[in-house]
């Protein structure tokens, strides 16, 4: 018997990071014979991935975690963008992985006992890691993309080259989408091109590649996404394309808390609430809000007379670094907001999302529309009021209001250094979230129960990973 070994690279950041370990995770709980290796780049800027690997187990018999010797980061001179940072640091690992595959297999064939072979059968790279595709073709070791993003932003990604006049535009048609994408949705890499060449120069070059891989694999679901899947699946220029999601870290190392008499206090408030009657604001593990924003967050929620869990972040103290929790927010929020709101809400710092999205007090969230985010309120039925802030969380925001129905809008186009959200806005948002959006709560509730179907025998997403394992250990 062959055991069949996984190895899997992923983006230094814990939006990649969970969704990559869960895969792997589920890959190795499938089937037996599948032993993963996940190779650790660290990040010294964004420690938040440390200390969620920490919390996991160093290994388990399928699945286990290789740390790659350190290497010096990219200067800022060597990049603009926070992608190029990125994909300039994973470059600067090729020769560490490639000696990291090397020894795994000629480790794992020397000390395998309960198997007569060991096959280095596939590694797994994401969207920014493409340039591991030559060390695998050295290797002669099939390669494989995890997409950890929606299968429409990966539609997206394969037609970005038609879009370097993006000043002459108002909308764009992309395969993936069935409504024109108007300018103020897209990324900041493609809208505000000059002053970010290098992350358009960095994206094209990875979706450019996407097709030498043996397969690609999204975490998504056919019931979700049917336009943007189907889109994929006609490009006859794609390897196969497996949507097996949603890959999710709902109770595991992903929702730890580094405060837990903070989490008590909160989960403690929730259980004294009406059920469906809390809206929760968070807008992600990278997002925070400055001053002015946080403050106009605070009126309108007031002005909503709803009873809210508000995860209030402040501004990383330097680029590429995580935001930080303030130590008092008193400086933050507007003078008497706190007492005037006791008993109605709770502000806090870092909060374990997927935990207080499964709590019945919870009846609406405003999001950042962070894939993850995304596919979490889902799984739990809970509607979102759509508040993008980077990456391609603007199209996420669309996709989900205007594409799928799925969520209510606040903002479809809010990103870093736009102007303010007012107060205005947050509280008609949170009030149609809360009180008039029933077609939306119904929808959102409709799709819980087809990712939960999904995965389950016979699903579609369960079809697919069993499609995968069976050309994994061929």
């Amino acid at each position: 018997m062959t055991r069949f070994e996984l190895v899997f690279i992923s983006t230094p950041t814990i939006g990649n990071m969970v969704p990559t370990v869960e895969f792997a995770n589920n890959l190795t709980n499938h089937n037996p014979q599948l032993s993963a290796t996940i190779l650790i780049i660290t990040n010294p800027k964004l420690p938040l991935v440390n200390t969620y690997l920490q919390s996991r187990p160093s290994s388990t018999t399928n699945l286990k975690f290789i740390h790659l010797p350190t290497v010096d980061p990219p200067t800022p001179d060597q990049y603009q963008s926070f992608i190029a940072y990125i994909c300039l640091l994973i470059q600067k690992h090729k020769i560490n992985i490639k000696n990291a595959l090397i020894n795994l297999t000629l480790t794992a064939s020397s000390t395998e006992s309960n198997y007569d072979s060991v096959k280095l059968a596939a590694v797994f790279i994401d969207m920014f890691s493409t340039t591991i595709i030559d060390v695998a073709n050295e290797i002669s070791v099939p390669c494989y993309l995890f997409f950890a993003s929606p299968a429409s932003f990966l539609g997206f990604t394969l037609h970005l080259p038609r879009l370097d006049n993006v000043e002459s535009e108002a909308e764009f048609e992309i395969p993936s989408f069935e409504n024109p994408l108007p300018k103020l949705v897209l990324p900041n890499l493609v809208l505000d091109w000059k002053s970010e060449e290098d992350a358009y120069s960095w994206v094209s070059y990875h979706a450019g590649r996407y097709k030498e891989t043996k397969g690609i694999v999204v975490n998504t679901l056919q019931e979700l996404e049917p336009r943007a899947l189907c889109s994929l699946y006609n490009d006859l220029k794609l390897p196969p394309v497996y949507p097996i999601g949603p890959i999710l870290d709902l109770d595991g190392p992903a929702q730890w808390d580094p405060n837990p008499v903070q989490y008590n206090y909160i989960k403690e408030w929730l259980d004294m609430q009406v059920p469906g009657s809390v809206v929760f604001l968070c807008f992600g593990s990278l997002g925070s809000l400055e001053v002015k924003q946080v403050e106009q967050i605070a009126i309108g929620l007031e002005r909503a007379g709803v009873r809210f869990l508000w995860a209030l972040r402040g501004p990383p103290k330097a680029q590429l670094e995580d935001p930080r929790d303030y130590t008092s927010y008193e400086n933050v929020l507007p003078d008497g907001f706190l007492k005037r709101t006791v008993g109605m809400g709770v502000v806090c710092g870092w909060v374990p999302q997927a935990k207080v999205l499964a709590h019945k007090a919870v009846g609406g969230f405003v999001s950042h529309c962070g894939w993850n985010s995304i596919l979490e309120s889902l799984w739990y039925g809970v509607p979102i009021a759509t508040w993008p802030v980077y990456a391609e969380q603007q199209m996420n925001a669309f996709e989900m209001v205007r594409e799928l129905g799925l969520a209510v809008e606040i903002r479809l186009d809010y990103r870093v250094g736009s102007d303010l959200v007012r107060a205005e806005e947050v509280e008609n948002g949170v009030s149609k979230l809360m009180n008039g959006s029933d077609e939306v709560r119904k929808k959102v509730k409709e799709m819980s129960e087809k990712c939960r179907v999904a995965l389950t025998d016979n699903g579609s997403s369960y079809t697919n990973l069993v499609s995968l394992i069976q050309e994994l250990t061929k």
